[in-house]
């Protein structure tokens, strides 16, 4: 069987709403702080083009912060408000479209993981939904309901304007502890009103009326996207959902008020999510909603991405035989990659066209390279 035989799979096409792509490779979200004072320039378009001619399926751009003042951890982490950084990402859909390919943006808001003595608008303290940052320690005060309804709009205002400029779909960041995730973990999420609770599924409120105002606001057929993960920057061990049936009463809500595809982020995509099941944490979101999921972890790399942080590692190019059976039996739709095209803008189509001897490296040092 010849390599291009067995990456069949990844190169199959996938529909949903109005949502048309050429395959299942999927260009995963990753910070790059390449926008200075939150304004993508010509780079950031030609960037992602790059990917584009590069047979990427569908890319979704590096976190990009909704109108609020508190929403950026960093000077050079891209808007998505204000007249002048709109202007940046239309540029940004020209190219793409222009190349082939289709883009979604990341909508993002970092919480109380924001640091205000390191970041943005330092005079302004961090904010969540009890004030708390994700070691437990209390950093402001929590957010009023009022606060949290503004927050709710802000994400269906950017929601809006992707679809304005001609975006393909929209994600909205709920993991890795950033402020959905917040509202979602009972480390910081220790409300006794309509926004927390003992209950894991009443923490979704938050997470339910921003799906809802974002479907409202870019309209039926208009694909939203849900990233969501069960572990923490501050531990990778945590979980929200400890078996699956405590996942799918967390995944319902969020499924009801209109998400299209679930993003479900892993460190590891070969690791299973529970015991007694083989089943990734994207597996078991398929299985339990019925609806399209992205798998994400390492995919194309022989190391964790963590590894990137220990002295002297980063990660060889590896083979993705395992990912593409599990692809092909329908456990999940997509294969988010992250590294491996950071480093190669070319690994999707290298990997069409088995060119695998010519795959790039991830190194501390190609960062400083990235193209």
């Amino acid at each position: 069987m010849t390599t291009s035989q067995t990456t069949a799979a990844l190169f199959q096409p996938f529909e949903v709403g109005n949502l048309k792509l050429d395959n299942r490779i999927v260009m995963a979200p990753m910070t790059r702080t390449f926008s200075p004072g939150g304004i993508p320039g010509p780079n950031v378009a030609g960037y992602y083009r790059r990917r584009a001619e590069n047979a990427v399926g569908l890319i979704i751009t590096e976190g990009t912060v909704i109108n609020h003042p508190a929403a950026s951890a960093d000077h050079g982490v891209p808007h998505f408000y204000g007249e002048e950084a709109l202007e940046g990402w239309a540029r940004v859909v020209r190219e793409v479209h222009e190349a082939g390919g289709k883009i979604a943006p990341q909508i993002w808001h970092t919480g109380t993981a924001r640091d205000k003595s390191r970041f943005p608008d330092s005079d302004i303290d961090s904010v969540g939904p009890s004030g708390l940052n994700l070691k437990g320690e209390k950093v402001s005060e929590p957010l009023s309901v009022e606060e949290i309804q503004g927050l709710v709009q802000a994400y269906a205002q950017a929601a809006a304007d992707a679809k304005r400029l001609g975006f393909d779909a929209v994600e909205i960041h709920g993991a890795h502890g950033y402020l959905i995730d917040q509202f979602f973990w009972d480390m910081t999420n220790k409300r006794t009103d309509e926004y927390g609770g003992s209950d894991l599924v009443e923490r979704t409120r938050f997470a339910v009326e921003v799906i809802e105002a974002v479907r409202a606001a870019v309209g039926p057929d208009f694909p939203i996207i849900f990233r969501f993960s069960q572990w923490k920057p501050v531990n990778y061990d945590a979980k929200l959902a400890a078996n699956p049936e405590e996942l799918e009463r967390f995944l319902a809500p969020l499924s009801a008020a209109g998400v299209d595809i679930f993003h479900a982020s892993t460190r590891r995509f070969w690791e299973p999510e529970f015991e007694g099941s083989d089943l990734n944490l994207a597996g078991w979101t398929r299985k339990i909603t019925g609806k399209p999921a992205i798998t994400v972890g390492s995919v194309g790399l022989d190391s964790v991405f963590t590894s990137l942080f220990e002295e002297g590692k980063g990660g060889e190019a590896a083979g993705i035989e395992s990912l593409i059976e599990r692809l092909d039996r329908g456990e999940f739709d997509l294969v988010a990659v992250g590294r491996a095209l950071l480093t190669d803008p070319a690994w999707a189509a290298k990997i069409r066209d088995n060119r695998t001897d010519e795959l790039q490296p991830f190194t501390r040092e190609s960062l400083a390279t990235l193209s």
